[in-house]
């Protein structure tokens, strides 16, 4: 889980509340999260089904205090979705890819949403360096990434280059 480097606790008094209740009135901006807030990050993104009673008792705070940190993580956009994370190849993915996009420059967000409506692709992000887009994408074999890429990607309007990396095994998500 990336936590942006230009959030900041802003506090309208200054001063930080010595009891959580404090804070239902100020206005924080979760982009430094302390550190209770960090460890609670990374146990939910360790399993996001962590109940609030186990968090509290590891960290050794009441459930509610947990809670509300939780809830303020949500509010304030840090925290997006509880979701899960699955294993390709037990879907039939055996294949997984990350594949740069390269498209005309007036076209670059046209191509940008037409590759995420494709089930296939995972996921969709504009970048710089050597490619405009990157995708991580799903097929059950080579044979069904090519035809995907000739078939699918190739036709949309705009793209001029698609370079296929295949992706041998991951060490870390």
């Amino acid at each position: 889980m990336l936590i942006s480097s230009r959030l900041i606790f802003i506090y309208r008094n200054k001063t930080l509340p010595k009891h959580p209740k404090k804070v239902r009135n100020q206005e924080i901006n979760m982009m430094n999260p302390d550190e209770v807030d960090r460890k609670i990050l990374q146990m939910l993104e360790q399993d996001s089904r962590r109940s609030f009673n186990e968090i509290a008792q590891k960290l050794k705070l009441s459930e509610s205090a947990i809670r509300k940190r939780v809830m303020a993580l949500q509010d304030k956009g840090v925290i997006k979705k509880f979701t899960i994370q699955v294993d390709p190849a037990k879907l039939g993915a055996h294949s997984v890819s990350i594949v740069g996009v390269d498209a005309e420059p007036t076209k670059l967000l046209e191509v940008a949403q037409k590759l995420c409506e494709l089930n296939e692709i995972k996921s969709v992000a504009t970048s710089t360096g050597d490619h405009m887009i990157m995708t991580e994408i799903w097929t059950s074999d080579g044979r069904e990434l090519t035809k995907l890429l000739s078939e699918k990607i190739g036709a949309i309007g705009g793209v001029k280059r698609i370079c296929p990396a295949m992706i041998l095994e991951k060490f870390k998500e």
